[in-house]
């Protein structure tokens, strides 16, 4: 994909430290926000436009994150839905918590269910199957696979086989593609239909994509 026109070329390893920690500086900025209403945010900070606590700190969006990141620097594009079962045995099922720290209802529910000797695909059915979990820890398929959008969305759809079905696994597929699309530099445009092309066209994920746009 070509770079947008008149922008210096960024190198690779600046895109990719770029895309990770603008996620992990992201998820400390709106980790005070999180699960408020707009107007309860207005009420009680009006508009934010830095941070709202003097020691920020991301949530389980950034530890998830890494923990796909470490999947990778593993097994690469190897990967498969039997080493992410084997990690989240290794890592996770075994924490006195459960998980990592803050985890939402699809990283919980997914523990419970493996801890009940449930394995991919079975152990990705529960309530919050649908979540954006998977989004959440998406960005580094995309870095790992830049400049390739289809592969990007693919290893995120083995990486969230553990823990998601249906627009759960296709809200990854458009983060990982997305990303990879602007790792090789593509302009805002292409990076939407990056996305969009990793998932089904009737879709609720797709459909949110086009309004959004």
């Amino acid at each position: 994909m070509a770079p947008t026109a008149g922008v210096p070329p960024i190198p690779s390893r600046d895109r990719a430290r770029g895309a990770l920690l603008g996620l992990a500086v992201g998820d400390a900025l709106g980790a005070p926000a999180e699960n408020l209403r707009p107007s309860q945010i207005r009420a009680r900070w009006g508009r934010i436009t830095g941070y709202v606590t003097d020691h920020p700190a991301g949530t389980d969006d950034t530890e998830y994150a890494l923990f796909s990141a470490l999947l990778l620097v593993r097994h690469g594009s190897a990967l498969t839905c039997a080493h992410v079962e084997a990690a989240w045995h290794e890592h996770l099922t075994g924490r006195a918590d459960g998980s990592l720290s803050g985890a939402g209802f699809s990283e919980r529910g997914t523990v419970e269910n493996l801890r009940r000797g449930l394995a991919v695909p079975a152990c990705a059915q529960h309530r919050h199957a649908w979540s954006d979990g998977l989004a959440m820890r998406a960005a580094p398929h995309g870095v790992f696979a830049a400049g390739r959008p289809a592969e990007a969305a693919r290893l995120a759809a083995i990486d969230g086989s553990v823990s998601h079905e249906g627009e759960g696994i296709h809200g990854g597929r458009a983060v990982a593609a997305g990303v990879a699309a602007a790792m090789a530099g593509a302009p805002p445009a292409a990076v939407v239909a990056a996305a969009l092309a990793a998932v089904p066209e009737d879709s609720w994920t797709a459909r949110s994509l086009r309004r959004a746009t």
